[in-house]
């Protein structure tokens, strides 16, 4: 068992796992699977970063996850309560910022979060202290009498998550919680992301900004099509693709394919094509010099405008990994 240190506002004797577990989890929908043999682990304290494309069956994890669906296979214990068994005990430990901000328009900023801790059963004066606090936390005190339909994007978004802080839970879930931020708002979020899980909070995270997860996960997931196809830290994951890359830009689309052949003798694995940017993209196997690569491609008749070699990224294991990963001009002819 570990105390949460964020606030202690919220009076439910917590759980004995205090993180996320899950074994063999899967939905069925008909004859579709949407998730299949997922297995968590997410110790107190850490992030999860749940990576995927679009249908991956990310959404379908965290709505079992959050109550708001039941599996059809499996189970899972979120703060060391049964999801299906204990639904509510989950619902009152566990906040949840979805994709798009839920906050009411016509009120103010103040009076959203107050109404939160009156549906977490907060007593008037607790929930305005609480609302205040985290006010002040999220840098919305001069805004918060201001209705929320004059707010910016990015200061909606902090006050959805905000309310999702309201009464202090021990498992945090963001769905895209930078979405249609810019980038000095999505650092800022990020270091109050970081300064709660160093208070206790777990986090699980969903978001298509894979810098995001490299920043803040302990340890990533990676689904495809219903089945986590990769698991483990953003380091593990990135040497396991090869740890350097080499990206080259060609002048056409019909240079792509021969600039592949001429990389081959270099790289470890299949390149990746680009095809929009006129960049082929491959992992380069270790003692490789980059001048040898050049010789390689001007023999071909390869007319690079620009080559790069670098450190692979969280980008390339997800386009190596995942099925969505671009497909080679021929394929996509």
């Amino acid at each position: 068992m570990y105390e949460q240190a964020v606030h202690p506002t919220n009076n439910v004797a917590r759980g004995q796992g205090g993180g996320v577990v899950a074994e063999g989890l899967g939905k069925r929908f008909g004859d579709l699977w949407a998730l299949r043999d997922l297995d968590l682990h997410v110790a107190p304290g850490t992030v999860l970063g749940l990576l995927g494309h679009n249908g991956a069956g990310k959404t379908t994890a965290i709505r079992i996850l959050t109550t708001l669906s039941q599996p059809t296979e499996g189970h899972a214990t979120v703060a060391g309560f049964d999801v299906v068994r204990s639904a509510s005990a989950v619902r009152s430990r566990i906040g949840v910022a979805a994709q798009q901000a839920t906050v009411d328009g016509l009120l103010s900023a103040r009076l959203n979060l107050e109404m939160v801790g009156r549906l977490h059963r907060m007593p008037k004066a607790q929930a305005r202290l609480r609302a205040d606090e985290l006010l002040e936390r999220l840098d919305l005190t001069e805004a918060a009498n201001r209705l929320v339909k004059t707010f910016s994007g990015g200061m909606r978004r902090r006050l959805d998550l905000a309310a999702s802080l309201v009464a202090a839970p021990e498992v945090l879930f963001l769905d895209e919680p930078t979405t249609g931020l810019d980038p000095r708002s999505r650092g800022d979020l990020w270091q109050m992301l970081l300064d709660l899980v160093r208070e206790g909070t777990t986090v699980i995270l969903t978001t298509q900004y894979l810098e995001e997860a490299d920043r803040l996960a302990d340890d990533i997931v990676v689904l495809d099509h219903g089945r986590a196809v990769a698991h483990g830290t953003p380091d593990e994951l990135k040497s396991r693709i090869g740890d350097e890359r080499v990206d080259v830009k060609v002048a056409s689309p019909s240079e792509l394919v021969p600039a592949a052949l001429a990389l081959r003798p270099f790289v470890g694995n299949e390149p990746s094509f680009d095809e929009e940017a006129l960049v082929v993209t491959a992992s380069v196997r270790q003692g490789v010099r980059i001048i040898d690569i050049v010789r390689a491609l001007d023999e071909a008749g390869i007319d690079a405008i620009d080559l790069n070699r670098r450190q692979a990224t969280l980008d390339d294991v997800f386009l190596t990994l995942t099925s969505g990963s671009p497909a080679t001009p021929e394929a996509s002819a």
